[in-house]
């Protein structure tokens, strides 16, 4: 893992970790005391991908769909995803094509499909949501 701020990298590894609040806590190896924890604050944590568990079937991480084209159950291409963010109740795919943006919460009433060898994900849109 690597931990970046500013342009500053450190490489470190998880030895544990645990859920806190909106976050969690990671135990680092080598970081061990307060001081030294606090100088870590606020950076970016960085996972390689080989490094992950693989998701399950129903499962998929947000990275892996970014360029993923984005089209309706009736068949109308939207764009591809471009960027997900975090809105507290959801996460959203900001889906970019044809000189349009279109913001696409990530929610089981609406993707009905990721195909990771097609690399794309189908949609079923509330009304409204494309408009």
């Amino acid at each position: 893992m690597l931990l970046e701020r500013d342009g500053a990298w450190v490489a470190s590894r998880v030895s544990d970790a645990a859920p806190h609040g909106r976050g969690m806590l990671l135990v680092l190896d080598g970081v061990g005391d307060r001081t030294a924890a606090e100088a870590l604050t606020n950076m970016r944590v960085l996972v390689r991908t080989a490094d992950l568990p693989a998701p399950a079937e129903d499962e998929f991480y947000h990275h892996e769909l970014h360029g993923f084209a984005v089209v309706t159950t009736d068949g109308r291409a939207l764009g591809a995803i471009a960027e997900t963010f975090a809105t507290g109740l959801n996460d959203v795919w900001i889906v970019r094509g044809a000189g349009r943006e279109h913001l696409i919460p990530i929610i089981a009433d609406i993707v009905r499909e990721i195909d990771r060898e097609g690399r794309r994900v189908v949609i079923e849109p509330m009304p409204g949501l494309l408009e």
